[in-house]
């Protein structure tokens, strides 16, 4: 899980408050969350914002921007879940701008043989991982044979 996403239970703690008031906080607007299937996630950022710490300035003249992608991957098992969620996280840590890094976060659905990949981060860098899950999932390279890598 990234350093920069908190769960509900998470902030809670760090806030020294019940969850139940985080929630509300997420539910009344006052708190920015990302829902994921059932879950919150809250970024560093947000939380911040709410404690009342000063965000971080944003260059003059230029948009911000930041994409929210959750990719669904029917018929992975668990093995080729772990496989496919190290290249990604390895591919987005590796994002040559320290300054928005990407945050990934990935869960596999064991009874259904299901994965899904929540990414969140610039345009460019989002688009570039996009691109390199489309080129693993596309070839034949044995990721969802466990042959990757002469493994």
């Amino acid at each position: 899980m990234s350093e920069d996403m908190y769960s509900v239970e998470q902030v809670a703690e760090r806030l020294g408050l019940h969850v139940r008031t985080v929630r509300g906080y997420i539910r009344a607007g006052r708190l920015r969350a990302v829902r994921i299937g059932k879950q919150y996630r809250i970024a560093r950022a947000d939380l911040d914002v709410l404690t009342g710490r000063p965000a971080p300035e944003r260059p003059v003249g230029r948009a911000a921007v930041e994409v929210s992608s959750i990719l669904q991957i029917d018929g992975v098992d668990r093995g080729a879940a772990d496989r496919l969620a190290t290249l990604v996280l390895a591919a987005a840590n590796t994002n040559h701008q320290p300054a928005h890094p990407l945050r990934v976060q990935t869960v596999h659905d064991g009874e259904r043989n299901r994965m899904k990949i929540v990414i969140l981060g610039g345009a460019s860098a989002t688009a570039d991982l996009l691109r390199l899950v489309d080129a693993l999932l596309d070839s034949d390279n044995g990721l969802f044979t466990g042959e990757a890598g002469g493994a």
